[in-house]
C-alpha cells in the first residue's frame, strides 16, 4: 500500500493506513498532532538561535559534533574526504549544498528542529522498560548511524539537561523488536517479544544533548523511513540501568531523513532484501502534518563518515519541547527480567486504554539490566 498525496483522498488514506499497525489508528495520531501544532505559540527553535549563540551553546554544538565526527572516523579507520569526493548532501531547506570540505562551523551551526508534543500518541510499537545505553545495535546488520539529539525548551530557549531521551526504530527490513503483531515481521515468531535491539535511552548533558550509536532504519508498509523519539522528564534511574515500567511524563515525536539518502541506503544489503513496499516522504501523512506547520523541520541533518555511504553516517537534530507539559505513556509491551510482555490495555501502543501501568501478575516492574552497562552521556 502507498499513501495518496492528494488532500482530497485523505479519508481513504487514513482508512488504509490502519492496516500497517494493527490495533493502531493512525488517524488519531494525525488528529492529535494537528491540534497540538495549531495551539502552540512556538513551533520551531529559530527564535532561540541568538540566545543559544550568546550563551555559547551554538559554539559547543560545533565543537561537540566535530569531535564526535572525528572520533567516529578514527574508530572506523576513515580519513576525511577531499574535494573530489561525492557530494555529501546534508538536509537543508534552502539547499546550501554542503560538501565534504565544508567547515565544522558551517556544517554544525544550524538549528533544524521539530517540536516534540506532549499530546501525540507514541506510535504502535513503543516498549516500556528499555535499557539506558548509547549503543543500541546489538546483532542488527545495517549502515552505522551515529545520532546527536539536542533538547531545547521552546519557551525559555535554554537546553534541557537531566532528562532522558528514548529512541526506537525498525531494523533494515522493517521489523521492530519487542513486539509480536501482524504487520511487524513474522507474527508467528513469538521470540521477538524478548528482543531489545534498536531501542535505548540516554540522559541529556548540560547542553541538553544525548547521543546514540545505531543503524539506519529500514521501511515498512505505509510509513516513510523514520525514528521515534521520546523525552522523559522527572524519571528515576534504577540500579539495573533502566527507568522501569512506570514512566509517565513524556514528549513524543518522529524524525525523518532526506529521500535521496533513503534511496542510496536502500540499494545496500540487507535493506535491498526488504519486500515491503516503500512509502516515500511525500506520501507519508504524519510527515505531512509535521511540515505543514511553519518552522517545523523534522529532518535529520547528516554527513557521511567516509567516501561511501556504507562507511556510515553522522546525523543530528534539535528537538523543542514545552517543559511545562507532559502526557502519560501507554506502551504496546513491557520488558522485564523474565522477558517481554504484551500490554493488553495498549491498543497496540495507541491512545486510550488504561494507561501505562504494567499488567497485573507480572513481577518486578523493571527489567533485568544484567546484560546492559550504564552508557556514557558525555558529548
Amino acid at each position: 500500500m502507498r499513501f495518496n498525496t492528494s488532500i482530497v483522498s485523505g479519508l481513504a488514506l487514513l482508512a488504509g493506513s490502519a492496516a500497517a499497525h494493527p490495533g493502531h489508528d493512525i488517524s488519531e495520531e494525525i488528529k492529535e498532532r494537528r491540534e497540538f501544532l495549531g495551539s502552540v505559540k512556538r513551533t520551531s527553535l529559530s527564535h532561540c538561535a541568538a540566545q543559544l549563540k550568546a550563551r555559547g551553546v551554538a559554539d559547543r554544538n560545533v565543537q561537540r559534533r566535530a569531535d564526535m565526527l572525528q572520533k567516529a572516523r578514527a574508530k572506523r579507520g576513515l580519513k576525511k574526504r577531499d574535494l573530489s569526493s561525492v557530494l555529501a548532501t546534508s538536509h537543508n531547506a534552502t539547499d546550501l549544498g554542503y560538501t565534504p570540505s565544508t567547515s565544522a562551523t558551517t556544517l554544525f551551526s544550524g538549528y533544524n528542529s521539530c517540536l516534540l508534543t506532549p499530546d501525540v500518541t507514541q506510535g504502535p510499537y513503543y516498549v516500556g522498560g528499555e535499557y539506558i545505553r548509547e549503543n543500541i545495535i546489538e546483532d542488527q546488520a545495517g549502515i552505522d548511524t551515529i545520532l546527536d539529539y539536542q533538547v531545547i525548551d521552546v519557551n525559555t530557549c535554554e537546553p534541557v539537561p537531566e532528562v532522558y531521551v528514548e529512541m526506537w526504530h525498525c531494523n533494515a527490513t522493517g521489523v521492530y523488536s519487542g513486539i509480536v503483531a501482524n504487520g511487524n515481521g513474522d507474527s508467528s515468531d513469538e521470540t521477538n517479544i524478548n528482543n531489545t535491539w534498536l531501542r535505548g535511552i540516554q540522559k541529556t548533558d548540560s547542553d541538553g544533548v544525548a547521543q546514540f550509536e545505531s543503524i539506519f532504519p529500514g521501511h515498512y508498509v505505509s510509513r516513510a523511513t523514520h525514528i521515534h523519539i521520546m523525552v522523559h522528564q522527572n524519571a528515576v534511574l534504577f540500579d539495573n540501568s533502566t527507568l522501569g515500567n512506570n514512566v509517565s511524563a513524556s514528549h513524543v515525536g518522529q524524525a525523518f531523513f532526506d529521500q535521496d539518502l533513503i534511496t542510496a541506503v536502500e540499494l545496500n544489503a540487507p535493506y535491498n532484501t526488504n519486500t515491503q513496499e516503500l512509502t516515500v516522504n511525500a506520501d507519508d501523512s504524519i510527515l505531512s502534518e509535521e511540515t505543514a506547520t511553519e518552522g517545523v523541520d523534522p529532518f535529520f541533518e547528516y554527513t557521511l563518515l567516509g567516501e561511501s555511504i556504507t562507511d556510515g553516517l553522522f546525523a543530528w537534530v534539535a528537538f523543542g519541547i514545552n517543559a511545562t507539559e507532559s502526557q502519560s505513556v501507554t506502551p504496546a509491551a513491557f520488558y522485564y527480567k523474565e522477558g517481554g510482555v504484551a500490554n493488553s490495555n495498549s491498543g497496540a501502543g495507541g491512545p486510550g486504554g488504561s494507561g501505562g501501568a504494567p499488567p497485573s501478575g507480572v513481577p518486578g516492574g523493571i527489567p533485568s539490566g544484567t546484560s546492559a552497562q550504564p552508557a556514557s552521556t558525555s558529548a
